[in-house]
């Protein structure tokens, strides 16, 4: 009987520090981390979402009940926390004397709660109590601090997502980006907003790899995407570095080299495939028949496109190739909405499209949180 006793007090310890351990990984570690526990639980939330999201009959109807997967999951994540210590606590009571089980459960649950409404008597009991009391205040100072830095991370981001949109139209495109802001302003302003893309690419690296529930966290706009964006502002950069006769621009290069540092960083995180290190003549998700009509429309809306495309293609294709597998693969993570060389071509990566919904229909297996 003591031996189960001391069973019951070890399996206990472990579970509550397993469950600490996963929190502190979570949420105070500031590096993206796979975490087992986090993961299932988002697993499990996402499985209910695509369940009935697979019902409806439109796109924004799809997107207006994905919209609320992250911010469910979120929550349910540190509840999920919490059920485990409680649960975790209960053999270790019985231990102490607590008994019989029903007893060991309400004061599991009163402890954990600080309502103290149940106190076993016992000393070793009693301190199972406070430290149990301790960890609950410890889980809620968690979620109190977790919550603020996740939205706060999100507000930066919808920031530049929705400027972008203003320019280069719902969904965004580099089309519409150079044409527009060419007909507005000039080519010229592009030279001073690159530092300031570079910078949002860096924020993004850094807070949807430590914060993993941001990918998924839909923008407010149906059809506005922060991976939909990133897509066309790498491919602007692009195309104005390889195809456009315009005055080299280094601070351009410097910010797609950001931007595909920023996804393959969030793919890492994520355990999404793709090659590390690409040839410049890799096949891309672009056809060239794509990539040519595109020019042809840039010429009739007025804008210096070089001469030579053979020449100006296979530079556009070796700046593409450094993020076209991973735009695409974190377009299927997150279901993003339909966007032209982004999330239109995802079935390039093997997975099929609901045509009716104008989405990938991949799962998310083993690369969510």
């Amino acid at each position: 009987m003591v031996a189960v006793r001391i069973l019951a007090v070890v399996g206990g310890t472990l579970a509550v520090a397993w469950v600490l351990w996963s929190a502190i990984r979570t949420v105070i570690v500031p590096r993206g981390e796979s975490v087992w526990l986090s993961r299932k639980v988002f697993l499990i939330v996402r499985e209910g979402f695509e369940f009935a999201g697979r019902r409806t009959s439109s796109y924004e109807g799809y997107d207006r009940i994905m919209a609320r997967y992250a911010p469910l999951a979120l929550i349910l994540l540190p509840a999920a926390w919490a059920l485990i210590v409680l649960i975790s606590f209960v053999p270790m009571y019985w231990a102490f004397g607590v008994s019989p089980w029903r007893e060991a459960i309400i004061t599991s649950g009163s402890s954990f709660t600080t309502l103290g409404f149940s106190r076993p008597g016992a000393l070793g009991a009693d301190i199972l109590c406070f430290v149990q009391a301790t960890i609950g205040l410890f889980i809620v100072a968690l979620l109190i601090s977790y919550l603020p830095a996740i939205y706060g991370a999100f507000s930066r981001r919808e920031t530049s997502v929705m400027k972008l949109e203003v320019r280069a139209g719902s969904p965004p495109s580099a089309e519409e980006f150079l044409i527009r802001v060419h007909r507005i302003r000039g080519l010229e302003y592009f030279a001073t907003q690159w530092e300031e893309w570079e910078n949002w690419f860096v924020d993004i690296e850094e807070s949807h790899t430590s914060q993993p529930s941001l990918p998924f966290f839909r923008s407010t706009r149906t059809h506005s995407s922060w991976i939909t964006s990133a897509g066309t502002v790498m491919d602007t950069a692009s195309i104005m570095v390889s195809s456009l006769d315009i005055e080299p621009n280094p601070q351009a290069q410097i910010t797609l080299r950001s931007g595909f540092l920023a996804l393959r960083a969030i793919s890492t995180s994520f355990r999404l495939p793709y090659d590390p290190d690409p040839a410049p003549d890799d096949p891309i998700s672009i056809e060239r028949e794509e990539y040519d009509a595109l020019m042809d429309r840039l010429v009739d809306a007025g804008l210096p496109v070089k001469q030579d495309l053979d020449q100006a293609w296979r530079d556009f294709a070796g700046w593409r190739v450094n993020y076209d597998e991973t735009l695409l693969r974190i377009c299927a993570l997150v279901s993003a909405p339909i966007a032209p060389w982004s999330s239109d071509r995802v079935e390039r990566l093997g997975r099929p499209r609901d045509v009716r919904l104008g989405r990938g229909t991949d799962r998310l297996g083993d690369v969510s949180t």
